[in-house]
C-alpha cells in the first residue's frame, strides 16, 4: 500500500508538473532581464501552448512563427500596445516577394496577441517594389486584441498555404493603418471596434485604397469591418475603400463589407470602390450597411445590404467556418 501511494504521489506530481511546463508563461525583455532578449528566441524555445510576455521596449527584429507552435499567446507587458514595438524596415525589394517583407510572419493556428505593435517603416520613395508587410496572418483561429499594425502600402496581410485557403483571423479594439492596399490577401478577416487610418499620400486627388480583397470565389466571407471608424489626415474625397485583387491571375472574387462603421471625409462619396488592373470593382463583392459620417453615402455605386441581409454579415457568421469557432462572443 505505501509502494502503491509513493507511485500515486510520484504519478501526481509529474502530472502537476507537466501540466505546469504545458502552462508555461516565458518572458522577452531587450534588457536581459527576461528569459529571452527577443520574440524570434522565445518563439524557438517554447512549446505550442505557451504564454509570451514582452517587456515594454522596441524590438528591430524579423520574426517568424511557424505552424507548429499552435495556441501560443503573445502579450505586451503593459497592456498598452504602443510600448511593446516589433519592427523592421525590409521591402518587397529587399526580400523578394511581398510576403516575406514581414516584420512578424505568425503562421500558427489559435495564435492570441495582445497589446503589441507590428510595424514595417521602411521609408517609401514612391518607387516600384516597395511593399512592406507589417504583419503577416497566415494562420486559421487567430485572435488580435488591442494591438497596432503600421505600415505604408501592404501594411496588413491575410495569407494562406493556397489561393483558396479560408483562414481566420479576429481583430478587436485595434488599430490598422497604412496608404496603398493597406489590408489585404485571400483569408477571412474581422475587424470590430478598431480604427483603419489612411495615411495621406500628399496627393489631391488620390490618397491609396483601404483594402485589396482576394477572397476565393467560394468563400461567402472575405473582410468585414464592424462598427470601426475610418480616419485620416488626408483631403476629403481623395481614398477609396478598396479595389478587387486577383494575385498571378486567378479567378478570386474580393469580398468586403463595411458596416455600422464611422467614415471619414477623405473617403470618396461618389464612388468609394474602383478596379485593379483589368479587374473590375462591380464584379467583386462590396456591401455597406448602415454607415455614418462624411465619407457615407448611398447611390448606384455604393451597393448596400438589406436588413435581412445584413444578418448574414455579422462577425459570428465571418469566423464560424465548419468548427463554429466564436471569439466575438
Amino acid at each position: 500500500m505505501r509502494a502503491l501511494s509513493t507511485v500515486l504521489a510520484a504519478a501526481l506530481l509529474l502530472g502537476l508538473s507537466t501540466a505546469t511546463a504545458n502552462a508555461a508563461t516565458v518572458t522577452v525583455a531587450a534588457d536581459g532581464s527576461g528569459n529571452y532578449r527577443t520574440l524570434q528566441a522565445a518563439v524557438n524555445a517554447v512549446s505550442a501552448g505557451t504564454t509570451i510576455s514582452i517587456a515594454r521596449g522596441t524590438y528591430r527584429e524579423t520574426v517568424t512563427i511557424p505552424a507548429a507552435k499552435s495556441n501560443l499567446v503573445i502579450q505586451g507587458a503593459t497592456g498598452n500596445p504602443a510600448d511593446v514595438v516589433l519592427v523592421m524596415n525590409k521591402a518587397a525589394k529587399d526580400t523578394g516577394s511581398t510576403l516575406t517583407s514581414a516584420t512578424v510572419t505568425i503562421n500558427s493556428p489559435g495564435t492570441t496577441v495582445r497589446a503589441v505593435t507590428f510595424n514595417n517603416d521602411f521609408a517609401e520613395t514612391g518607387a516600384s517594389s516597395e511593399q512592406a508587410v507589417a504583419l503577416a496572418a497566415n494562420g486559421d483561429r487567430q485572435v488580435y486584441d488591442n494591438v497596432r499594425v503600421l505600415g505604408n502600402q501592404d501594411t496588413l496581410l491575410s495569407w494562406g498555404p493556397s489561393y483558396t485557403s479560408r483562414f481566420r483571423q479576429y481583430f478587436r479594439n485595434s488599430y490598422v493603418e497604412g496608404d496603398v492596399d493597406f489590408i489585404f490577401g485571400l483569408g477571412t478577416m474581422v475587424f470590430a471596434n478598431s480604427t483603419i487610418h489612411s495615411l495621406s499620400r500628399g496627393s489631391s486627388s488620390n490618397n491609396g485604397y483601404v483594402t485589396a480583397a482576394a477572397t476565393d470565389r467560394n468563400n461567402t466571407y472575405g473582410f468585414l469591418f464592424s462598427k470601426c471608424t475610418f480616419t485620416s489626415n488626408a483631403a476629403a474625397g481623395t481614398v477609396y475603400l478598396g479595389r478587387p485583387w486577383s494575385p498571378n491571375g486567378t479567378a478570386n472574387q474580393a469580398q468586403v463589407v463595411i458596416r455600422e462603421s464611422t467614415l471619414g471625409a477623405h473617403v470618396r462619396t461618389a464612388q468609394p470602390w474602383t478596379d485593379m488592373g483589368t479587374t473590375t470593382w462591380k464584379s467583386a463583392r462590396f456591401f455597406e450597411y448602415a454607415n455614418t459620417g462624411a465619407g457615407a453615402g448611398t447611390n448606384a455605386n455604393r451597393p448596400q445590404l438589406s436588413s435581412s441581409q445584413a444578418a448574414t454579415y455579422t462577425p459570428q457568421k465571418y469566423l464560424a467556418g465548419s468548427d463554429g469557432w466564436n471569439p466575438a462572443g
